[in-house]
């Protein structure tokens, strides 16, 4: 099976690529610049500006691949907020790219979104009504409708606060930044009035991976099973590491100026990836242990 991935450079990006590569499916990557991805003996990969409809076409038809994962986008709600035509270049009009020129060749394609589709009073289930509260959930809805619509045969993949194991090239994590002041005896403020359910990447790739195989169409939650607070999280990572919390200052959102708003409570319910799918993810503390134990699920070749 041919499988076609964007945003390859990215976190999930990387993780997928190599998750499914080592799976032994034919794996195409696709991303700006050059490939940040170790061992990339065991797949192909393209440099490519999704926002180049003449590109996105041709590739696709070079390639003709029997999935679609499209992870790539810009995905900081700050910047979305501060670039907003940036935003709907790289979110909406990269999306439409990618399901027209598929059209011809009828793939599957799995659209990965997020939980900032919806506003407060989460988790969220599936068919709960969406209500972004920024421009970045605003964008990341239109392109889910985009998907919905195509006629294709898809899935809509949610999840939320994305974390695990940094691999080579990557850019430190919520998780890492913790480890990395607690190591350096800095104090550091964390939020306690924000909830969300964060989600262990190699949950992620296994969610996907048995949609392809099981042909499941729809929209699913593929997050973790534990409702946090990021204090919480900061916590946990913390005591697994030994590291002195007391340096973990609990404050509210309310001491961060941030640009857009984001949701108190989000979060996503996932009880019918765990029916449908047969989805059990990790829990958060377990997940922890996974991100720091350099584990080889970590996908070296």
């Amino acid at each position: 099976m041919k499988i076609f991935i964007t945003g390859a450079n990215g976190f999930l990006g990387q993780h997928l690529t190599l998750y499914f590569g080592n799976k032994g499916y034919e794996v195409i990557a696709c991303s700006r610049g050059n490939c940040r991805i170790r061992n990339c003996n065991f797949f192909r990969y393209y440099s490519l500006d999704l926002t180049n409809e003449e590109a996105v076409t041709e590739i696709i038809a070079d390639t003709r691949p029997d999935v679609i994962i499209h992870a790539a986008a810009m995905s900081k709600p700050d910047e979305c907020n501060n670039n907003k035509e940036a935003c709907l270049k790289n979110n909406v009009e990269a999306t439409r790219f990618l399901l027209n020129a598929s059209k011809q060749f009828k793939p599957h394609f799995i659209y990965v979104s997020t939980d900032f589709i919806f506003g407060e009073n989460g988790p969220h289930s599936e068919d709960d009504i969406a209500a972004p509260l920024n421009f970045y959930g605003e964008t990341k809805l239109q392109a889910e409708q985009l998907v919905t619509q195509s006629g294709l045969i898809h899935s809509v993949v949610r999840p939320v606060f994305i974390y695990g194991p940094i691999l080579e090239n990557m850019r430190p994590s919520f998780l890492h930044w913790i480890k990395s002041n607690l190591e350096q005896n800095k104090k550091i403020k964390v939020v306690s009035d924000q909830l969300r359910t964060p989600t262990f990447v190699s949950d992620i790739c296994k969610g996907i991976e048995t949609i392809i195989v099981n042909k499941q169409q729809g929209t699913y939650h593929l997050a973790g099973k534990d409702l946090l607070s990021p204090y919480e999280m900061a916590i946990t990572v913390a005591g697994f590491l030994q590291l002195d919390a007391a340096l973990i200052e609990n404050v509210t959102s309310d001491t961060f100026i941030e640009p857009v708003k984001r949701a108190k409570r989000s979060g996503l319910n996932i009880a019918k990836a765990r029916t449908m799918l047969g989805y059990e993810p990790v829990s958060f503390t377990e997940g922890v242990q996974l991100t720091f134990n350099n584990v080889q699920y970590a996908y070296s070749s």
